[in-house]
Protein backbone atom coordinates (compact mmCIF):
# COMPACT_ATOMS: atom_id res chain seq x y z
CA UNK A 1 0.00 0.00 0.00
CA UNK A 2 1.02 3.62 -0.39
CA UNK A 3 3.08 4.82 2.55
CA UNK A 4 1.25 7.07 4.97
CA UNK A 5 3.13 9.92 6.63
CA UNK A 6 1.91 11.53 9.82
CA UNK A 7 3.43 14.93 10.54
CA UNK A 8 4.09 15.87 14.14
CA UNK A 9 3.97 19.52 15.07
CA UNK A 10 5.87 21.19 17.84
CA UNK A 11 8.13 24.05 18.70
CA UNK A 12 11.55 23.30 20.11
CA UNK A 13 12.30 24.84 23.47
CA UNK A 14 15.27 27.15 23.57
CA UNK A 15 18.38 25.95 25.33
CA UNK A 16 18.71 27.34 28.83
CA UNK A 17 22.24 28.68 29.05
CA UNK A 18 24.91 26.13 28.18
CA UNK A 19 23.41 23.22 30.10
CA UNK A 20 20.74 20.69 29.30
CA UNK A 21 17.10 21.63 29.52
CA UNK A 22 14.01 19.58 30.26
CA UNK A 23 11.05 19.98 27.91
CA UNK A 24 7.35 19.35 28.38
CA UNK A 25 4.87 18.27 25.70
CA UNK A 26 7.15 19.46 22.92
CA UNK A 27 7.23 17.21 19.88
CA UNK A 28 9.56 16.86 16.92
CA UNK A 29 9.83 14.66 13.85
CA UNK A 30 7.38 12.69 11.77
CA UNK A 31 5.93 9.20 11.69
CA UNK A 32 6.07 7.22 8.46
CA UNK A 33 3.69 4.25 8.32
CA UNK A 34 4.36 1.37 5.94
CA UNK A 35 1.64 -0.99 7.19
CA UNK A 36 -1.57 -0.38 9.21
CA UNK A 37 -0.34 -2.97 11.71
CA UNK A 38 2.01 -0.22 12.89
CA UNK A 39 -0.92 1.25 14.84
CA UNK A 40 -1.20 -1.97 16.82
CA UNK A 41 2.07 -0.90 18.40
CA UNK A 42 2.03 2.92 18.24
CA UNK A 43 -1.20 4.81 19.02
CA UNK A 44 -2.66 6.98 16.30
CA UNK A 45 -1.82 10.60 16.95
CA UNK A 46 1.12 9.85 19.24
CA UNK A 47 4.11 12.17 18.95
CA UNK A 48 7.81 12.15 19.71
CA UNK A 49 7.98 14.19 22.90
CA UNK A 50 11.18 15.99 23.83
CA UNK A 51 11.95 14.97 27.40
CA UNK A 52 15.33 16.72 27.65
CA UNK A 53 17.82 18.28 25.25
CA UNK A 54 21.25 19.84 24.96
CA UNK A 55 23.44 16.75 24.90
CA UNK A 56 26.43 16.21 22.65
CA UNK A 57 25.62 12.58 21.80
CA UNK A 58 23.02 10.80 23.95
CA UNK A 59 23.18 7.00 24.09
CA UNK A 60 22.48 3.80 25.98
CA UNK A 61 19.14 4.45 27.78
CA UNK A 62 18.12 1.97 30.49
CA UNK A 63 15.04 1.98 32.73
CA UNK A 64 15.60 1.21 36.40
CA UNK A 65 13.14 -0.98 38.32
CA UNK A 66 13.17 1.89 40.82
CA UNK A 67 11.37 4.11 38.30
CA UNK A 68 13.95 6.29 36.60
CA UNK A 69 15.93 6.38 33.37
CA UNK A 70 19.70 6.45 32.99
CA UNK A 71 21.46 7.31 29.75
CA UNK A 72 24.95 8.22 28.57
CA UNK A 73 26.35 11.34 26.96
CA UNK A 74 29.49 9.70 25.63
CA UNK A 75 31.63 12.73 24.62
CA UNK A 76 30.72 14.52 27.87
CA UNK A 77 31.73 11.45 29.89
CA UNK A 78 28.46 11.62 31.83
CA UNK A 79 25.62 9.33 32.84
CA UNK A 80 22.41 11.31 33.32
CA UNK A 81 19.39 10.36 35.40
CA UNK A 82 15.87 11.41 34.47
CA UNK A 83 12.78 10.79 36.59
CA UNK A 84 9.17 11.87 36.16
CA UNK A 85 8.48 14.85 38.41
CA UNK A 86 12.17 15.30 39.19
CA UNK A 87 13.65 16.03 35.78
CA UNK A 88 17.25 15.70 34.79
CA UNK A 89 20.31 15.31 37.00
CA UNK A 90 23.88 14.05 36.73
CA UNK A 91 24.14 10.44 37.94
CA UNK A 92 27.87 9.91 37.37
CA UNK A 93 30.68 12.09 36.01
CA UNK A 94 33.24 11.06 34.90
CA UNK A 95 31.31 8.01 33.79
CA UNK A 96 34.12 6.38 31.83
CA UNK A 97 37.77 7.12 31.25
CA UNK A 98 39.30 9.46 33.81
CA UNK A 99 43.00 9.11 33.03
CA UNK A 100 45.39 11.55 31.44
CA UNK A 101 45.80 9.63 28.17
CA UNK A 102 42.35 8.95 26.66
CA UNK A 103 42.15 6.33 23.90
CA UNK A 104 39.88 8.57 21.83
CA UNK A 105 37.21 11.23 22.02
CA UNK A 106 34.41 8.96 23.24
CA UNK A 107 35.40 8.74 26.89
CA UNK A 108 32.10 7.90 28.56
CA UNK A 109 29.94 4.84 28.92
CA UNK A 110 27.75 3.67 26.07
CA UNK A 111 25.04 1.03 26.56
CA UNK A 112 23.64 0.60 30.07
CA UNK A 113 21.49 -2.00 31.75
CA UNK A 114 20.51 -3.13 35.24
CA UNK A 115 21.10 -6.52 36.78
CA UNK A 116 18.61 -8.25 39.05
CA UNK A 117 20.07 -6.58 42.14
CA UNK A 118 19.66 -3.11 40.63
CA UNK A 119 23.34 -2.47 39.91
CA UNK A 120 24.20 -0.63 36.71
CA UNK A 121 26.11 -2.74 34.19
CA UNK A 122 27.82 -0.59 31.57
CA UNK A 123 29.47 -0.98 28.23
CA UNK A 124 32.36 1.06 29.56
CA UNK A 125 33.32 2.50 26.21
CA UNK A 126 36.07 4.83 27.40
CA UNK A 127 37.63 2.22 29.69
CA UNK A 128 37.42 -0.52 27.05
CA UNK A 129 35.49 -3.03 29.14
CA UNK A 130 32.26 -4.16 30.77
CA UNK A 131 31.86 -2.78 34.28
CA UNK A 132 29.48 -2.90 37.22
CA UNK A 133 28.77 0.43 38.93
CA UNK A 134 28.02 0.56 42.64
CA UNK A 135 25.24 3.16 42.79
CA UNK A 136 25.84 3.95 46.46
CA UNK A 137 29.59 4.38 46.43
CA UNK A 138 29.92 5.20 42.70
CA UNK A 139 32.78 2.77 42.35
CA UNK A 140 33.35 0.27 39.57
CA UNK A 141 34.24 -3.37 39.21
CA UNK A 142 35.59 -4.30 35.79
CA UNK A 143 33.93 -7.54 34.67
CA UNK A 144 35.77 -7.93 31.36
CA UNK A 145 38.49 -5.96 29.63
CA UNK A 146 40.60 -8.50 27.72
CA UNK A 147 40.18 -11.40 25.33
CA UNK A 148 42.98 -13.95 25.03
CA UNK A 149 45.45 -11.50 26.54
CA UNK A 150 44.53 -8.56 24.31
CA UNK A 151 42.53 -5.52 25.30
CA UNK A 152 38.99 -5.17 24.04
CA UNK A 153 38.30 -2.35 21.60
CA UNK A 154 35.51 -0.28 23.18
CA UNK A 155 32.40 -2.24 24.23
CA UNK A 156 29.29 -0.61 22.83
CA UNK A 157 26.05 -2.32 23.87
CA UNK A 158 24.95 -5.24 26.02
CA UNK A 159 22.03 -7.44 27.03
CA UNK A 160 21.40 -10.08 29.72
CA UNK A 161 20.02 -13.54 29.19
CA UNK A 162 17.93 -15.34 31.81
CA UNK A 163 20.98 -17.13 33.22
CA UNK A 164 22.57 -13.80 34.06
CA UNK A 165 25.16 -13.95 31.27
CA UNK A 166 25.88 -10.86 29.20
CA UNK A 167 26.03 -10.60 25.42
CA UNK A 168 27.92 -7.54 24.19
CA UNK A 169 29.40 -5.94 21.08
CA UNK A 170 32.90 -4.51 20.74
CA UNK A 171 33.42 -2.14 17.77
CA UNK A 172 36.32 0.37 17.68
CA UNK A 173 34.33 3.60 18.08
CA UNK A 174 36.05 4.54 21.33
CA UNK A 175 39.49 4.46 19.71
CA UNK A 176 40.98 7.38 17.83
CA UNK A 177 41.41 6.21 14.26
CA UNK A 178 38.96 3.32 14.77
CA UNK A 179 40.37 0.20 13.11
CA UNK A 180 43.62 2.04 12.39
CA UNK A 181 44.22 3.05 15.98
CA UNK A 182 47.65 2.06 17.31
CA UNK A 183 45.85 1.16 20.55
CA UNK A 184 43.72 -1.48 18.85
CA UNK A 185 45.07 -4.87 19.93
CA UNK A 186 42.46 -7.17 18.38
CA UNK A 187 42.38 -7.43 14.58
CA UNK A 188 38.61 -7.83 14.53
CA UNK A 189 35.44 -6.33 16.04
CA UNK A 190 33.66 -9.03 17.97
CA UNK A 191 30.42 -10.08 19.60
CA UNK A 192 30.96 -11.81 22.94
CA UNK A 193 29.28 -13.78 25.69
CA UNK A 194 30.43 -12.93 29.22
CA UNK A 195 29.38 -15.64 31.64
CA UNK A 196 28.82 -15.12 35.34
CA UNK A 197 31.99 -17.04 36.16
CA UNK A 198 33.99 -14.36 34.35
CA UNK A 199 34.80 -16.46 31.28
CA UNK A 200 34.55 -14.68 27.95
CA UNK A 201 33.60 -16.40 24.69
CA UNK A 202 33.89 -14.90 21.22
CA UNK A 203 30.65 -15.55 19.31
CA UNK A 204 31.55 -13.97 15.97
CA UNK A 205 34.33 -11.87 14.52
CA UNK A 206 32.72 -11.58 11.08
CA UNK A 207 30.87 -8.27 11.47
CA UNK A 208 32.52 -5.03 10.41
CA UNK A 209 30.96 -2.76 13.03
CA UNK A 210 28.73 -4.69 15.47
CA UNK A 211 26.69 -2.27 17.52
CA UNK A 212 23.24 -2.68 19.13
CA UNK A 213 22.29 -6.06 20.57
CA UNK A 214 19.05 -7.63 21.82
CA UNK A 215 17.48 -11.01 22.57
CA UNK A 216 14.07 -12.25 21.47
CA UNK A 217 11.60 -12.84 24.34
CA UNK A 218 12.13 -16.61 24.15
CA UNK A 219 15.92 -16.11 23.98
CA UNK A 220 16.13 -18.26 20.87
CA UNK A 221 17.38 -15.38 18.70
CA UNK A 222 20.18 -12.87 19.23
CA UNK A 223 19.92 -9.70 17.13
CA UNK A 224 22.98 -7.59 16.31
CA UNK A 225 22.88 -4.29 14.45
CA UNK A 226 25.75 -3.51 12.08
CA UNK A 227 26.50 0.21 11.76
CA UNK A 228 28.28 -0.03 8.44
CA UNK A 229 27.20 2.54 5.88
CA UNK A 230 28.25 0.27 3.03
CA UNK A 231 26.30 -2.70 4.43
CA UNK A 232 23.59 -1.51 6.84
CA UNK A 233 22.05 -4.70 8.21
CA UNK A 234 20.62 -6.33 11.30
CA UNK A 235 21.80 -9.90 11.85
CA UNK A 236 19.83 -12.65 13.58
CA UNK A 237 21.60 -15.60 15.23
CA UNK A 238 20.02 -18.79 16.55
CA UNK A 239 21.07 -19.24 20.17
CA UNK A 240 22.33 -22.71 21.02
CA UNK A 241 21.74 -24.57 24.30
CA UNK A 242 25.13 -23.47 25.65
CA UNK A 243 24.48 -19.78 24.89
CA UNK A 244 26.65 -19.64 21.79
CA UNK A 245 25.18 -18.86 18.37
CA UNK A 246 25.08 -20.22 14.84
CA UNK A 247 26.49 -18.51 11.73
CA UNK A 248 23.54 -16.14 11.56
CA UNK A 249 21.45 -14.66 8.79
CA UNK A 250 20.56 -11.19 7.58
CA UNK A 251 17.33 -10.34 9.38
CA UNK A 252 16.84 -6.86 7.89
CA UNK A 253 18.72 -5.04 5.14
CA UNK A 254 18.60 -1.24 5.30
CA UNK A 255 20.45 -0.60 2.03
CA UNK A 256 17.36 0.72 0.29
CA UNK A 257 16.71 3.20 3.10
CA UNK A 258 20.30 4.40 3.00
CA UNK A 259 20.04 4.79 -0.77
CA UNK A 260 17.01 7.03 -0.22
CA UNK A 261 19.20 9.35 1.84
CA UNK A 262 17.72 8.38 5.20
CA UNK A 263 19.91 9.77 7.96
CA UNK A 264 21.67 7.53 10.45
CA UNK A 265 22.98 4.00 10.72
CA UNK A 266 21.81 0.90 12.53
CA UNK A 267 22.72 1.34 16.17
CA UNK A 268 20.62 0.41 19.21
CA UNK A 269 17.91 -2.24 19.49
CA UNK A 270 15.17 -3.23 21.86
CA UNK A 271 12.48 -5.91 21.64
CA UNK A 272 8.92 -5.87 22.95
CA UNK A 273 7.08 -8.78 24.56
CA UNK A 274 5.63 -9.75 21.18
CA UNK A 275 9.08 -10.03 19.61
CA UNK A 276 8.87 -6.85 17.53
CA UNK A 277 12.12 -4.94 17.08
CA UNK A 278 12.46 -1.24 17.68
CA UNK A 279 15.76 -0.47 15.98
CA UNK A 280 17.52 2.84 15.49
CA UNK A 281 18.68 3.09 11.92
CA UNK A 282 18.32 5.04 8.68
CA UNK A 283 15.56 7.59 9.29
CA UNK A 284 15.06 7.14 13.05
CA UNK A 285 13.49 4.22 14.92
CA UNK A 286 12.39 1.37 12.65
CA UNK A 287 9.53 -0.83 13.88
CA UNK A 288 10.07 -4.34 12.50
CA UNK A 289 8.06 -7.52 13.02
CA UNK A 290 9.70 -10.78 14.17
CA UNK A 291 9.43 -11.88 10.53
CA UNK A 292 11.54 -8.92 9.39
CA UNK A 293 8.77 -6.73 7.93
CA UNK A 294 9.10 -2.96 8.34
CA UNK A 295 5.83 -1.54 9.73
CA UNK A 296 6.92 2.08 10.01
CA UNK A 297 9.54 4.52 11.21
CA UNK A 298 9.60 7.08 14.02
CA UNK A 299 11.44 9.72 12.02
CA UNK A 300 13.25 11.83 14.61
CA UNK A 301 15.02 14.08 12.11
CA UNK A 302 18.25 13.30 13.96
CA UNK A 303 20.91 10.65 13.90
CA UNK A 304 19.30 8.28 16.39
CA UNK A 305 21.39 6.12 18.68
CA UNK A 306 19.33 3.88 20.96
CA UNK A 307 15.98 2.95 22.51
CA UNK A 308 14.51 1.28 25.58
CA UNK A 309 11.10 0.69 27.11
CA UNK A 310 10.31 2.41 30.39
CA UNK A 311 7.60 3.84 32.58
CA UNK A 312 5.61 2.05 35.30
CA UNK A 313 4.30 -0.59 32.90
CA UNK A 314 7.20 -0.44 30.41
CA UNK A 315 4.89 0.84 27.68
CA UNK A 316 6.76 4.08 26.94
CA UNK A 317 9.55 4.00 24.37
CA UNK A 318 12.49 6.23 25.32
CA UNK A 319 14.81 7.29 22.50
CA UNK A 320 18.25 8.89 22.51
CA UNK A 321 18.72 10.96 19.35
CA UNK A 322 21.82 13.13 19.10
CA UNK A 323 21.13 16.12 21.40
CA UNK A 324 17.71 14.82 22.53
CA UNK A 325 16.08 12.43 24.91
CA UNK A 326 12.66 11.60 23.43
CA UNK A 327 9.71 9.39 24.32
CA UNK A 328 6.52 8.10 22.75
CA UNK A 329 3.68 6.00 24.19
CA UNK A 330 3.10 2.54 22.74
CA UNK A 331 0.39 -0.12 22.69
CA UNK A 332 2.93 -2.75 23.72
CA UNK A 333 5.57 -3.04 26.41
CA UNK A 334 9.14 -4.01 26.92
CA UNK A 335 10.40 -7.19 28.49
CA UNK A 336 10.40 -7.18 32.27
CA UNK A 337 13.26 -8.82 34.10
CA UNK A 338 10.82 -11.52 35.19
CA UNK A 339 9.88 -12.11 31.54
CA UNK A 340 13.45 -12.64 30.40
CA UNK A 341 15.46 -13.70 33.42
CA UNK A 342 12.81 -15.59 35.36
CA UNK A 343 11.68 -14.85 38.88
CA UNK A 344 14.15 -17.14 40.62
CA UNK A 345 16.83 -14.51 40.99
CA UNK A 346 19.27 -16.38 38.77
CA UNK A 347 20.58 -13.11 37.34
CA UNK A 348 22.76 -12.06 40.24
CA UNK A 349 25.57 -9.60 40.68
CA UNK A 350 27.76 -12.46 41.90
CA UNK A 351 30.10 -12.18 38.90
CA UNK A 352 33.69 -13.26 39.00
CA UNK A 353 35.67 -10.38 37.45
CA UNK A 354 37.76 -11.55 34.55
CA UNK A 355 41.20 -12.73 35.64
Amino acid sequence: MRKLTVWLSGILLLMLGSGCSTASQTTIGTIAVEDPAFFDLIPRGAGLEVVAEGFEWSEGPAWSPDGYLLFSDIPKNTIYKWAEGEGLSVYLRPAGHAGSEPPGEELGTNGLTFDADGSVIAADHGNRGISRIDGDLFTKTMLASDFEGKRLNSPNDLVFNKAGDIYFTDPPYGLKGLNNSPLKELDFNGVYLLRRDGSLSLLTRDLTFPNGIALSPDENTLYVAVSDGSRPIIMAYAVQSDGTVDQGRIFFDGSALTAQGKRGAFDGLTVDVRGNLFATGPGGVLVITPEGKLLGTLETGQATSNVTFGGPDLSTLYITADMYLLRIPTNTRGIRSSDLRGSSGTNSTAYSPQQ
